[in-house]
């Protein structure tokens, strides 16, 4: 086989493993959006605080340290103990479930039959929030996440492929991350588990119900509060894996939070209202921008990742706006 052919094999594989990570984000805007007609503009800056939290937790940082020292002229930083990745991670995992009654209590209840752009209004006032909170709580600087998820090329796959090039080709094997691996096999793990519970659970069928018709849904015994505190917790889980794996590949920052802007694309050709469309839309744009850059993006001065998921997200609004696996929306006057 040429090098030319295993090269451009190696950048749809590892285009699959992009879009994998950019469906980790998206995931959480469609449970939310799927659940109650809510585009959640706070998602990313969700999947941000969940591995701030969870590295704070993991170092024994005190939380609010740079206020209380500021305020006190204290100098404490740390406990001086470390948890186990587990432990932090099921910690976290508690706040976010916290973190989504405080919405549901402080914010959502009020916003009950209220316009879309409202809530959509509401996103962006958390989102903002979030992040100046986050940054108060835990501290501005680049942070490292390890919870033992495994990293670097595999070497295993480098000296299987190693082997298909011709012989005296300069080629030394398909360079895939492991963590990339691993990310796919927590988000196929995710898909499933979250189309059965929303297909076959009562649970799920009330998120439906909720996101056709908050007032029918109230009407039939519904409650309100209680479907958006689970969808919102839910989201925040999702938010924390998605966190885990973006903080383990580069880093903990707060340019972490700009990947919910990447997930738009995908949720434009996957559709807003589908689960395993989140996935089919992210492994498009990942594999697309890869073999366009590729491929084309030498003729054109590179840099085509930046732009090249939003151009043929706005093909598909032109041609088909509610995505591959959207409800298409029909409106009778």
């Amino acid at each position: 086989m040429s090098p030319d052919i295993l090269f451009t094999l190696e950048v749809i594989l590892n285009g699959l493993m992009a879009g994998v990570m950019y469906s980790l984000v998206a995931l959480g805007f469609v449970l939310i959006f799927k659940a109650s007609g809510i585009f959640n503009y706070a998602q990313g800056v969700m999947a941000l605080f969940a591995a701030m939290t969870l590295v704070g937790f993991q170092t024994g940082q005190v939380p609010f340290a740079h206020l209380i020292n500021a305020v006190f002229g204290t100098k404490i930083h740390s406990f001086g103990w470390t948890l186990p990745a587990i432990v932090a991670i099921i910690l976290t995992l508690l706040v976010m479930i916290l973190f989504a009654y405080l919405v549901e209590r402080l914010v959502l209840k009020h916003l009950v039959n209220q316009d879309p752009i409202i809530l959509f209004m509401a996103t962006i006032g958390l989102a903002y929030f979030m992040e100046g909170f986050g940054d108060l709580m835990w501290g501005s600087e680049i942070k490292i996440l390890d919870v033992g998820v495994p990293q670097g090329a595999s070497l295993w796959l480098e000296e299987y492929t190693l082997g298909w090039a011709a012989e005296g080709a300069n080629y030394y094997g398909m360079y895939i991350d492991k963590l990339d691996i691993v990310a796919t096999v927590v988000a196929i793990i995710l898909v499933v588990s979250l189309t059965l519970f929303s297909q076959y659970t009562r649970t799920g069928r009330a998120l439906r119900a909720v996101a056709d018709d908050h007032q029918a849904a109230l009407s039939v015994g519904i409650s309100l509060r209680r479907i958006w505190v689970i969808v919102w917790a839910i989201a925040g889980f999702v938010a924390m894996v998605a966190g885990i794996m973006w903080g383990a590949k580069s880093g903990v920052q707060f340019s972490l939070s700009l990947i919910a802007l990447k997930a738009l694309p995908v949720l434009i050709l996957g559709g807003f209202t589908s689960i395993p469309g989140a996935i089919i839309g992210g492994l498009i744009i990942g594999v697309g921008e890869k073999l366009f850059e590729f491929l084309i993006g030498p003729m054109i001065g590179g840099a085509t990742e930046n732009w090249f998921a939003y151009v043929l997200a706005l093909v598909f609004l032109v041609f088909r706006p509610q995505g591959l696996f959207g409800d298409k929306i029909i409106e009778r006057v």
